[in-house]
C-alpha cells in the first residue's frame, strides 16, 4: 500500500531523490545507563527529495543538495545530544532535512547494529513531508 501511495504521488509530481546508504554515525542512544555514557554506531539510510529539479538541467553544483553538508549537519546534531529512542532520533534527522535543506519529502532509516542477538540490525524507517 505504501509503495502504491508513493508511486501515485510520483506520477502526479516529478520528484528527484538523492540517497545516502549505510552512513555510519557514532552517538549516544538508548535508555540504559551505559548507553548514556558510551557512544554506539548507528547506520543511517536517507532518501531526500530535491526541492527542485534544476540540478538535472543545469549540471551545476549550486543547484544540488551538498551530500557533505547534509552529513556534517547530521553528525553535528547527533554529537550535541542524547536520544533515548531511535524514533526520536529519526524524527530529529527528518526535521533537519525538511527545514534546513528545504526537502519536500524524506525517508530516514536508523538502525542499531548488533543490538539483538541473532539480528544484524534493528531500527526504524520514517517518512515525512513538508505540509503544503
Amino acid at each position: 500500500m505504501r509503495e502504491r501511495r508513493i508511486l501515485r504521488h510520483s506520477l502526479q509530481t516529478a520528484m528527484d531523490i538523492i540517497f545516502l546508504r549505510e552512513l555510519k554515525v557514532d552517538t549516544l542512544i538508548g535508555v540504559y545507563e551505559w548507553e548514556k555514557r558510551i557512544p554506539q554506531t548507528l547506520q543511517l539510510d536517507l532518501e531526500i527529495a530535491m526541492p527542485n529539479s534544476r540540478a538535472c538541467q543545469s549540471d551545476d553544483i549550486h543547484d544540488a543538495l551538498d551530500y557533505a553538508d547534509i552529513v556534517r549537519n547530521i553528525q553535528n546534531a547527533l554529537a550535541s545530544r542524547h536520544f533515548n529512542l531511535l524514533e526520536a532520533l529519526a524524527e530529529h534527522i527528518a526535521q533537519i532535512l525538511l527545514k534546513d535543506f528545504n526537502a519536500p519529502w524524506v525517508r530516514v532509516s536508523v538502525a542499531k547494529l548488533n543490538a539483538i542477538r541473532g539480528s544484524r540490525m534493528v531500527g526504524i524507517s520514517i517518512e515525512r513531508g513538508q505540509e503544503k
